[in-house]
């Protein structure tokens, strides 16, 4: 791997759908864009040291927001990442 984890893992998403997750052993990310389901597992299992089962991704478009009325302006665009860890496997860093 040439990237370090920290540069691929990018943050853990908090959120009612992520926490939902959770129960089914499963964990979000937002990623870093240029990266690939293989890079995802294996910066996954070498920062938090846990297998990893399956890895999706998806890239969540960015929105169209109006300041103030008039000024217009987009969100950013990025990637997002839900890994499934293998049976008996848990994330305890992330506190959740």
């Amino acid at each position: 791997m040439s990237r370090a984890p920290q540069d691929i893992i990018l943050q853990p998403l908090i959120s009612e759908k992520s926490t939902r997750l959770l129960k089914e052993n499963k964990y979000v990310f937002k990623v870093s864009p240029t990266s690939n389901k293989v890079e995802i597992r294996k910066a996954v299992e070498e920062a938090f040291g846990v297998r990893v089962d399956n890895v999706r991704t998806m890239h969540v478009r960015g929105k169209n927001r109006r300041w103030r009325g008039r000024i217009t302006g987009k969100t950013p665009s990025w990637k997002k990442a839900i890994v499934k860890l293998k049976q008996g496997e848990s994330i305890d860093e992330l506190g959740v």
